[in-house]
């Protein structure tokens, strides 16, 4: 009798693994740790808001030790955050640091979940928080994925108990939570998921607490542990050659774009979770007391616990392959479990555990790393039997395609190669993060494909299916299509197979700036996809703006060759904001996005398709200087943003910074958290001062003064200490108090009309106390709260002004805020006052 089932490997709710990493090479240790979780039948889930959030400690702990199915809902993607290693922010950054969750879990052996919230930035309070996410339907999230996953036990990172003390993402997360626990078995809640999925109930669920939520260890040591429970989370892991808290040192590690590089740990450890519902195990190191973790849990499963249990007993770590006759026959009986939700899952565990014991490799690697709809792709297939078990390849499938052949014997070592064409479906969608193909709102990701919620990733386009034959059962192995390549100075590259359109557009700039009423030369870079196109493109225009000629012909010869087309764009007479978007139009089709991609050592290499388009804003600004020296900190694009209302901008190496080097620079400008990033500044920060003595406006942007922070202590020449004061609502109210300050009336006039229209925020880490010497110049405050004055600080310092400011230019600019632009401008041009205040955007 044959046997036949498909698995898909990393679909939603299975084991997420990277499907563009290299394959796992499992040792015979990892095959004995998989077995080991095989044979536990229980769940665990961790739920924070944002990446970063999580408590990797015990994650790894739940997974490695417990050797518990242990997940971890992010409720959003970080899309709100700051990025230290690029300029990838808002979408982009949530691409990235959901890909260096993946990264993560890999390292911790932890699954990873996702809602449709998109962090909208910082939030001081769970009210603000949930109207902007739509509660009901982020809730509505939580509970499909608690419905999906079914954990028996749930972890908190935040209390929900203690609203607006700390981000109000991070308490959402847990009042989320800790309602979806009791609705998650309500029939009468959310009755339309019940269609796909069934009601659950968890066993219990927990407040990761710790000596920090009661202010220092003394207190905490003080604090009632009657509802606690705590492990030691260092435990050391001999197959692994590792203690459960360098893992987690590893798998934090992989946070990189948000500076969470750090040295490992060992040694014994204490990790504390309070009761929030349920009942408290007696045994106060067992999180799962009163739950059965055997295969006894379901039905039939006793048989297969048997034969299992029996190979983790007698485990041959020389020579794995001999138990695949008792493996098989567990898969056999696997097969048959009534219970949907325990066989998928263990399914893929026991199929994985087959394939390694037999040194296995499947692969399928297109030749090239993507293709368009409508194109045919060669694939090239590869299998290998590395044991000296029986295995033949029937056949193998791409996408709906049989291919048949002779049967082959896949002898041991012996490697069975073989080329196959996909044909790619004309109507086949494009790859592209499924929560970006279609715009949301602030708060919310429009998803259209209920089923994907949750999911961390896009689901590869098309797989390999392999049937094999093992002594006469039947196997059917599905493998995502991949690009298998090597390069000199990095070695094997594994990447993701993916569909693009046959051509994709891109402006040099997001956001351009018209500061008069002289036409701008706009270039379109069009990239091909494919060989041989010939198409025109279409410079799409707002109202009351003019192109020179509407629709230019284009042709490119080969694939990966681009062509700039260029128009001539004219603005209106007076201030206006509009887009503009190149629409590409190829053998009946009209094309409108741009690819970008992501790429860093720690991540798989990322395409993103979105639209292409740029905000173009006429604008009446004034300027005085022409040259900007600029430091990058932490990576920003305000040096793009000034170069746009006819600065030069010259990036400074900071440690090329001697006196005098500064003199040349009408102004310099730090980045963003340059202080916390850049230990050279410590020892230039004389040079920097003695610029401004003489002379020079020097303008430090924003850094950071966490416990974590390392911005250098004497900032200023005049004692000035940051905080973490934030205003959070970009909408919040603004007052000029220093109204006769030159930043204020030179060389524009700055009014209440130009805090309109400004994105995610006011700005962050203000400074709290200064010294009188410095001036400052606007209040402002978030609803209910007490007004801060340290947006932005001027201070003259001998000839020339030392500027702070926590206003966040590094978001407004590169949106296009008019308001932005001019008080950037204002502050470069301190100190000038006496040059003609006619003098033209040129700085002539």
């Amino acid at each position: 009798m044959r046997y036949f089932l498909v698995i898909c490997i990393g679909l939603f709710f299975g084991i997420h693994t990277a499907l563009t990493q290299a394959p796992k090479k499992s040792t015979s240790s990892d095959i004995y740790h998989s077995l080991q979780k095989l044979n536990f039948l229980g769940s665990a889930l961790y739920i924070a808001a944002h990446p970063d959030d999580e408590n990797t400690r015990l994650i790894s702990y739940l997974s490695n030790e417990v050797k518990a199915r242990t997940g971890y809902l992010s409720i959003t993607r970080g899309d709100g955050g700051q990025n230290l290693i690029g300029s990838e922010l808002r979408e982009l950054l949530g691409v990235l640091r959901t890909e260096e969750l993946l990264a993560a879990r890999r390292v911790d052996g932890g699954e990873q979940f996702f809602t449709r919230a998109n962090d909208f930035g910082y939030s001081k309070h769970p009210k603000e928080t949930l109207e902007i996410w739509d509660k009901e339907a982020v809730l509505g999230d939580v509970v499909w994925i608690l419905r999906n996953f079914k954990p028996d036990v749930i972890v908190n990172r935040f209390d929900h108990r203690t609203p607006g003390s700390t981000h109000g993402h991070h308490t959402s997360s847990a009042i989320l939570s800790v309602e979806a626990f009791d609705l998650v078995n309500d029939q009468n809640a959310y009755p339309e998921q019940l269609d796909k999925v069934s009601l659950w109930q968890p066993k219990r669920i927990f407040f990761n607490t710790s000596w920090w939520f009661y202010g220092s260890p003394e207190n905490f040591e003080k604090a009632d542990k009657s509802k606690m429970m705590h492990f030691d989370v260092g435990v050391y892991y001999p197959m692994k050659g590792l203690s459960n808290n360098e893992i987690a040192s590893i798998a934090s590690s992989q946070h990189l774009s948000q500076g969470f590089g750090r040295l490992s740990s060992r040694g014994s450890q204490d990790e504390y979770i309070e009761l929030l519902a349920g009942d408290l195990p007696k045994d106060e190191s067992n999180i799962f007391e009163g739950i059965d973790t055997s295969w006894s849990r379901i039905k039939g499963g006793e048989a297969i616990g048997k034969l299992l249990y029996g190979i983790e007993e007698n485990f041959d770590f020389v020579n794995p392959s001999k138990h695949l006759p008792e493996l098989l026959q567990a898969h056999k009986l696997l097969i048959d479990i009534e219970d949907d939700h325990w066989k998928q899952i263990k399914l893929e565990e026991l199929q994985n555990i087959i394939i390694a014991v037999c040194g296995l490799y499947l692969e399928a690697s297109a030749e090239v790393p993507n293709s368009f709809p409508g194109n045919t792709v060669k694939i090239n297939i590869e299998a290998l039997n590395r044991s000296n078990n029986s295995v033949t390849l029937n056949l193998v499938s791409l996408a709906a395609e049989r291919y048949s052949q002779n049967k082959t014997l896949l002898a041991n070592n012996q490697k069975k190669n073989l080329v196959l064409d996909l044909k790619i479906p004309n109507r086949q969608p494009y790859t592209s993060p499924y929560w970006l193909t279609e715009t949301g709102s602030l708060g919310m990701y429009k998803v259209n494909q209920p089923e994907l919620i949750g999911s961390p990733e896009t689901e590869p386009p098309f797989f390999a299916q392999f049937e094999l034959d093992f002594n006469g059962y039947s196997l059917t192995i599905e493998k995502p299509i991949i690009h298998r390549s090597s390069k000199p100075d990095k070695g094997e590259l594994y990447q993701p197979f993916e569909i693009i359109p046959e051509a994709t557009a891109r402006f040099g700039d997001r956001v351009l700036i018209f500061a008069d009423g002289t036409p701008k030369k706009i270039p379109v870079t069009i990239t091909a996809h494919k060989n041989g196109i010939r198409a025109n493109v279409e410079l799409c225009h707002g109202e009351g703006w003019m192109v020179d000629q509407e629709i230019k012909e284009f042709e490119i010869a080969n694939k990966g060759d681009e062509k700039t087309v260029e128009f001539t764009l004219t603005p209106p007479s007076g201030e206006n904001a509009s887009y503009i978007t190149p629409l590409i139009r190829i053998d009946g089709k009209e094309l409108d996005r741009e690819l970008i991609e992501i790429a860093y050592d720690h991540i798989p290499k990322q395409t993103v398709l979105l639209p292409s388009e740029a905000k173009v804003v006429r604008l009446n600004i004034e300027k005085v200087g022409e040259n900007i020296g600029y430091i990058m900190g932490a990576g920003d694009e305000v040096p793009e943003s000034l170069e746009q209302i006819g600065y030069t901008v010259h990036l400074i190496d900071p440690t090329e910074i001697e006196s005098g080097s500064l003199d040349k620079y009408d102004a310099v400008v730090t980045g963003i958290r340059a202080y916390n990033v850049i230990e050279e500044l410590k020892f230039k920060q004389r040079f920097l001062l003695e610029y401004v003595e003489q002379g020079g406006n020097l303008v430090i942007q924003y850094n950071t003064a966490g416990r974590r922070d390392t911005a250098f202590k004497d900032l200023a020449p005049y004692p000035l200490k940051l905080s973490r004061d934030r205003i959070t609502n970009e909408d919040s109210e603004v007052k000029i108090i220093a109204t006769d300050h030159s930043v204020i009336i030179f060389p524009n006039a700055i009014t209440n009309s130009d805090f309109e229209g400004w994105v995610q925020e006011r700005g962050l880490y203000f400074p709290d106390e200064w010294d009188p010497k410095f001036t400052p110049i606007l209040q402002m405050n978030d609803k209910g709260e007490s007004p801060t004055d340290g947006a932005l600080l001027v201070a003259p310092y001998g000839k020339g002004n030392y500027i702070y400011t926590g206003i966040s230019f590094f978001r407004e600019l590169p949106a296009g805020v008019s308001g932005a632009y001019k008080i950037f401008a204002n502050i470069l041009s301190l100190g000038k006052e006496q040059i003609d205040s006619t003098t033209d955007i040129k700085g002539k």
